[in-house]
């Protein structure tokens, strides 16, 4: 695993061209949330022309058949910046899955899942959010099974001649954080994800050894599920703090 602290614009021109299998990562998502090194109210000009020039740094290290998945959302009150984001991306890559992070759902009248309140009364509580899955080419074949799930009607095996009892999950992802009491235990960041999602689109690119980076590497999630997938990870991170933090979370892994 490596790891370097600053920032990822100047990092990322050090890499190697064409070096990276998977990118699995979640910027600063611009809606005000508490970094302690980093400012997350831009103007949203700025702030979507800041990520153009990250993902351009991003492009020149994947690999042809390389998969970036974006994990973005946007907030109540700015709701169409993901999808500004993701327009502004498609002279660079093809947008080849679109997967819904879903993070509570309500089925009848059982919920579970991970549930935030919302203050007021416009808004519906934020349960999801996106997860774009973008290639150089839209070609990129995929290990589908590797998160696929069982089937519901075990007919439906040798009626439709599947070799094994697991079909592909689709583009909705349910992964509930685990429930934390307060705020350390989350490690102090604002912005966590948990470690199934990058787990989950590791096997889904299904390259074997492959290199997964992280540009916006925070408390190192995704390099602990890197190594968790027998892969080798990379990330960059700017907050000194989340770096000390993601190198004891791998050494404890």
């Amino acid at each position: 695993m490596q790891i370097f602290e600053g920032d990822c614009l100047a990092i990322l021109p050090t890499l190697e061209a064409a070096s990276v299998d998977v990118i699995v990562t979640s910027p600063p998502y611009n809606i005000g949330l508490g970094y302690s090194a980093y400012d997350d109210r831009r103007g949203e000009a700025e702030y979507l022309d800041w990520m153009v020039q990250v993902a351009t740094a991003l492009r020149r290290v994947m690999k042809p058949d390389a998969s970036f998945f974006l994990n973005i959302s946007g907030s109540s009150n700015q709701p169409w910046l993901p999808f500004e984001l993701i327009v502004r991306l498609r002279p660079l890559f093809v947008l080849q899955n679109h997967i819904t992070w879903v993070k509570s759902i309500a089925v009848g009248d059982d919920t579970v899942g991970h549930f935030k309140p919302v203050a007021g009364s416009r808004f519906l509580h934020q349960a999801h959010e996106h997860l774009f899955h973008l290639t150089l080419d839209g070609r990129v074949k995929l290990h589908r099974l590797g998160v696929g799930v069982p089937y519901k009607d075990k007919s439906n095996i040798a009626r439709r001649g599947h070799k094994q009892d697991k079909r592909c999950r689709g583009n909705t992802w349910f992964i509930p954080y685990d429930t934390i009491q307060r705020k350390a235990q989350k490690f102090d960041h604002p912005g966590t994800f948990p470690l199934d999602l990058p787990r989950w689109c590791i096997r889904l690119h299904g390259k074997p050894d492959a290199v997964v980076l992280d540009p916006f590497m925070g408390i190192g999630t995704t390099l602990v599920a890197a190594g968790s997938e027998g892969a080798d990870g990379i990330g960059i991170e700017m907050d000194p703090a989340y770096v000390a933090t993601a190198r004891e979370r791998l050494n404890n892994a």
